[in-house]
């Protein structure tokens, strides 16, 4: 039996939670117990308040193949609400997660990112690509409607026609292609995404870390809201924020003309 401990390692430094797919003979495909303890790293580093940000990524030539589909599979009779179900309990409680993370989550995709992999990537805050990366809405290839909240992600990421071109072809789209599209946020050579996505997380971790949570919640919010909503929902998040202690810090720094020092609360 899988070790999914082992299958995504996880370790904390300057504040970061190193979240790493570590199934690298499957490309990182991700089984039933992986997607369970990724859901529950994500929920730890929320309620954490060590940790600041978070860096997911993959060991070996993919950052992730998708589900993995060979193991666990029912042959037995299939009854009409099973994959629904099936879907919401798995793929789209994982994308859930990320997306309701409460620290800032970066994609260091180190390689291919198809169907399920792909939707884990895009959902992050920020995308990191190395220029060997790759991205596959794949489902099409199997016949298959795409899941994992592909169908919400990608319109909201690169508009409704790009994203039917991407998600009715399964064409593989490259590094440089991606960010074109404005799917990734920057690619780097291979040898520097570790440092790169290591950067910006540090970045991160030093910055106000509610008033960051606060603003990933907006910015998600806003792409289902009206602007009454969206305005009302920015105030109330301001009103939030002004408790903090970094809101504090900030505004002490600016009047006292000196950098500020947040301490994530």
């Amino acid at each position: 039996m899988s070790d999914p401990t082992a299958e995504v390692t996880h370790a904390t430094a300057g504040g970061v939670a190193y979240l790493t797919l570590n199934r690298p003979e499957a490309l990182n495909a991700i089984t039933p117990a992986q997607r369970d303890r990724l859901i529950t790293l994500l929920g730890e580093a929320s309620a954490d308040p060590s940790v600041r940000a978070v860096v997911l990524t993959g060991t070996g030539r993919g950052f992730c193949a998708g589900a993995d589909l060979r193991g666990g599979g029912s042959s037995g009779e299939r009854i009409a609400g099973d994959v629904a179900r099936t879907i919401r309990q798995g793929a789209q409680r994982l994308i859930a997660a990320v997306l309701d993370c409460e620290k800032p989550v970066i994609a260091a995709v180190n390689g291919t990112a198809a169907g399920l992999g792909a939707q884990l990537a895009l959902a992050c805050d920020l995308v990191l690509a190395a220029e060997s990366a790759k991205f596959i809405e794949v489902f099409v290839r199997r016949g298959l409607v795409p899941d994992g909240g592909g169908a919400y992600l990608l319109p909201r990421l690169i508009g409704p026609q790009r994203a039917k071109e991407l998600m009715f072809f399964g064409d593989t789209v490259s590094a440089a292609d991606a960010e074109r599209l404005g799917l990734v946020n920057r690619v780097v050579p291979d040898e520097e995404l570790e440092k790169t996505a290591r950067d910006w997380a540090e970045r991160l971790a030093t910055g106000p870390t509610r008033a960051l949570a606060l603003t990933k919640q907006l910015v998600n919010a806003s792409l289902d809201s009206d602007r009454t909503t969206a305005f009302a929902a920015e105030a109330a998040a301001q009103e939030i924020n002004m408790t903090t202690e970094d809101a504090r810090e900030g505004v002490a720094s600016f009047v006292e003309r000196r950098s500020p020092e947040y301490r994530g609360r």
